[in-house]
């Protein structure tokens, strides 16, 4: 089974950014992937990164989740046109990677999805989100979200209402299945 780990979300539970991973996600899953996700939750509990020497075991979850997978979905608010400082936490602790067989995110297709409340702030954000992608050896997917969030594009039960943003986010989440089925080959 192809495994991919989804992180991403926002202080605030049940953010536009947590419900737009959602949808990446179950999309993925439809492509026969096993997803384990690292929510905001999640993300907002871990310490400030320190370094593999200094973290003690903080994170530990996260990255044997990242060194396992095959693929990899991350999604971020786009905070002054750039990741959210819990998103980029968590990508720091990937440093804890770099001395395996397979460093970082080598070999493994990344697909990423960037919410935000305007236009430009989701597309610099995304920008930002595949050059730490190039950084990481990973392979991001052609497809990445980049999502205008506003009021009413989830329902209360989560369900994005705007076809073409659900669209995006669906088709990430097949890309990212697709892509880590091929290169975990």
């Amino acid at each position: 089974m192809t495994r991919i780990v989804a992180l991403g979300g926002t202080v605030r539970p049940g953010s536009s950014t947590e419900l737009a991973l959602a949808v990446a996600v179950e999309a993925a899953r439809g492509a026969q992937a096993e997803v384990q996700v690292f929510d905001g939750a999640y993300l907002v509990e871990l310490p400030h990164y320190a370094g593999p020497m200094y973290s003690a075991g903080a994170g530990s979850d996260l990255i044997e989740a990242v060194r396992r997978a095959d693929g990899i979905l991350i999604a971020t608010p786009g905070y002054h046109g750039t990741v959210s400082g819990v998103v980029k936490n968590a990508l720091d602790y990937l440093e804890d990677l770099a001395k395996d067989e397979r460093p970082y995110l080598d070999g493994r297709a990344v697909g990423l999805v960037a919410t935000a409340y305007g236009h430009q702030a989701a597309m610099t954000t995304l920008q930002t989100l595949r050059a730490i992608t190039h950084s990481l050896r990973g392979w991001p997917t052609p497809m990445g979200a980049a999502i205008r969030t506003h009021a009413g594009l989830f329902s209360s039960k989560g369900a994005c209402l705007e076809d073409a943003a659900k669209g995006q986010l669906e088709l990430v989440g097949r890309q990212t299945a697709l892509g880590a089925m091929r290169l975990s080959r």
